[in-house]
């Protein structure tokens, strides 16, 4: 399915009235995002098995720069750097996503393209990068589409066809284009949710609109199954279709909590669906297990503090090792104190993000 089937969009070198230049770069800043209700099995062409719910975070994010170069089309048309060291297998999957692209931008095979991008937090370890990579690129030919056609003037159009874009590049980078709370599939709560993009969810309460994540970093290898493979392994999972019912059923259950600032029930899907992510992969036919001791070591860590203590503090976990702990901000005191004192030593290098719900993309000067 193709919202965006524009063959219009082809650039006319030959119209001298035409203004914009054939040469230029845009560079945009987008967050890596935390998934509460997890997504983890697609069919058709990126499109969720079973709807999802996020937060977009803030100080996890990538900055990519597209320069593009008007040219005659050639077999070696994309360059692709990170942390300025060019990747060429990086590059060969940019270009598989770019030839796939061509009937909603016709104009990006009359250009080369040179790729820059970087992380504040380590790649491929669990973090969502591909999320926050590919929802960067597509915030990138986007603004690109609207300097050349004057298009997508009105926001609301611009982010929509953005996380359209993103979801065919990685569906988690769907909800990555947009602020706040992100909803991403098809469900039985709201008929305004959408299989082919995200859409922001609104009615939230202020506790997790100022919501807290402190991203424990106890591994920063890279991770021995990608989740593009994960994904692909959920197709034989005995236990996918059961795990599709019980996430949709779980989306309600989780919307009203944020409505009304639950957070015992909030804590307790946030926790399970990470689990339940971890046994999915276990169970697969071939089975690998992604968690490493020091994450198992915070969990129990975590559920002692919080019977001890009384506050609000949870734990999730993305395809991957390392812990979100998520907590309100008015628990930032004791909760801080407690990762110092107990959870610090576990993480390699001593390394924690501090992020926290983000207001959603930015465009770089």
């Amino acid at each position: 399915m193709n919202m965006y089937n524009e063959p219009k969009l082809i650039i006319d070198w030959d119209d001298e009235d035409k203004d914009y230049m054939l040469n230029g770069s845009t560079s945009w800043k987008s967050p890596s995002n935390l998934a509460i209700i997890k997504y983890w099995g697609k069919y058709g062409n990126q499109l969720p098995q079973n709807a999802s719910i996020s937060l977009t975070l803030d100080a996890a994010h990538t900055e990519t720069t597209l320069e593009y170069y008007y040219a005659v089309p050639d077999s070696d048309w994309i360059e692709f750097y990170y942390d300025d060291k060019e990747m060429p297998a990086f590059a060969q999957r940019i270009e598989r996503y770019f030839e796939s692209l061509t009937e909603i931008f016709p104009f990006i095979k009359q250009f080369d393209f040179r790729i820059h991008s970087k992380n504040s937090f380590p790649h491929s370890s669990g973090i969502a990068s591909s999320a926050s990579a590919m929802s960067a690129l597509a915030l990138c030919l986007c603004d690109m589409e609207r300097t050349y056609f004057r298009t997508l003037k009105d926001d609301q159009d611009f982010y929509k066809k953005a996380s359209y874009v993103a979801r065919l590049g990685s569906g988690s980078a769907a909800r990555s284009v947009l602020p706040g709370w992100v909803e991403w599939g098809e469900n039985s709560v709201d008929e305004n949710f959408s299989n082919l993009f995200g859409t922001r969810v609104t009615e939230i309460h202020e506790s997790f609109r100022n919501m807290r994540d402190a991203i424990l970093i106890v591994s920063k290898k890279e991770k021995s199954v990608s989740s593009s493979a994960g994904h692909q392994l959920m197709e034989n999972n005995a236990f996918a279709a059961p795990r599709y019912h019980q996430a949709n059923e779980r989306l309600g259950i989780l919307m009203k909590a944020l409505k009304e600032g639950d957070w015992a029930t909030f804590g307790r899907i946030a926790e399970n669906e990470a689990l339940t992510l971890h046994a999915l992969m276990m169970a697969s036919e071939e089975s690998y297990i992604l968690m490493v001791p020091n994450s198992l070591k915070m969990i129990e860590e975590i559920r002692k503090f919080r019977k001890e203590s009384g506050v609000h503090v949870y734990f999730s976990l993305d395809a991957g090792p390392n812990i979100h702990l998520l907590y309100p901000d008015n628990f930032k005191d004791e909760v801080h104190r407690f990762i110092k004192d107990t959870l610090l030593d576990l993480c390699v290098d001593g390394r924690i993000i501090y992020d926290q719900v983000g207001k959603g993309p930015q465009k770089l000067a």
